[in-house]
């Protein structure tokens, strides 16, 4: 029988959410079978904090979570010294969420001290990167979501390639935005905006700042709990898979004469304009009678 990969999460800076909401995966003893687990901060295991601190265990595949930030120190040890200790002898790193990523909340508190695994928000630390960059899988997320790295790992326990873009993050998760799938996007379209949260018709994109048209991510098409996301239940999406997570006046679209200042990824200004100023010249009875509704 082949040896199980070891795997080992290693916790820097953070609040513990990614690692909850992987821990609520339904199927993660399934997913968790496939390898020898090393520590993981919710489950009893083996060995303890104790032995990864003091270096007794070895690790095929490494997960962090949480900011990397100069001179932390826990139990006398420097954990960004103990990450890339792990880190050189791991065949996989794995970035869980945004802040072990690009370094996320935490790095708004200390911005020159405080940064992600590989990544200065949008910025490459070369060194490191150069380094780890054909090991490196990026899932940034505030927190994940427990199948993007389900998808990792058991692409991983199948010796499966998984393509990754320019940031190291999956393809097959980040390859499109979290506007994709989104059950609004007839409203978008035709530029038939919602006023608050929490109605079920009408865009959020232009009263409510939703960030779905510039990040990254597939929450509208893997749902959490297999059921809803954020646009669904009428929230519009922070961007928090983005390396400049969190935005200041988050829930407003800057715009100028009505035209956002910021363009969807991928789209063109000419092209923004020439879609929108023909649909600003339909009037869709069938959807604004809706959205009226709402606010009466």
């Amino acid at each position: 029988m082949a040896r199980k990969p070891k795997l080992l999460w290693i916790q820097s800076l953070t609040c513990n959410g990614n690692s909850h909401s992987f821990f609520n995966h339904s199927d993660l003893f399934s997913i968790l079978s496939h390898f020898e687990l090393i520590y993981f901060p919710l489950i009893e295991t083996k060995y303890t904090i104790e032995d990864v601190l003091q270096k007794r265990v070895h690790s095929d595949i490494l997960i962090i979570e949480g900011a990397i930030k100069e001179g932390l120190i826990k139990s006398g040890v420097d954990i960004k010294e103990l990450i890339y200790h792990y880190a050189k002898e791991s065949r996989f790193i794995i970035t869980a969420g945004t802040c072990a990523t690009f370094g996320g909340i935490f790095k708004q508190y200390e911005p020159g001290n405080i940064s992600g695994f590989a990544f200065d928000k949008e910025n490459k630390k070369e060194d490191i990167f150069n380094l780890y960059e054909h090991r490196l899988i990026s899932l940034p997320g505030c927190p994940i979501h427990p199948k993007w790295l389900s998808y990792v790992l058991l692409m991983i326990a199948n010796r499966r390639r998984i393509p990754l873009d320019e940031m190291s993050r999956p393809q097959e998760l980040y390859a499109f935005t979290v506007h994709t799938g989104c059950a609004r996007n007839e409203y978008f379209e035709w530029k038939i905006d919602t006023h608050g949260f929490g109605h079920k018709e009408g865009c959020l994109f232009y009263e409510n700042g939703c960030q779905g048209p510039f990040t990254h991510g597939s929450c509208n098409k893997i749902l959490w709990n297999d059921a809803s996301s954020k646009t669904n239940v009428g929230t519009p999406c922070f961007g928090c898979t983005e390396p400049d997570f969190p935005k200041e006046k988050l829930f407003s679209t800057k715009t100028n004469m009505g035209i956002p200042q910021k363009m969807p990824l991928g789209i063109s200004k000419r092209a923004y304009l020439t879609v929108t100023g023909i649909a600003k010249s339909f009037k869709i009875k069938r959807l604004e009678k809706k959205v009226i509704d709402y606010k009466k």
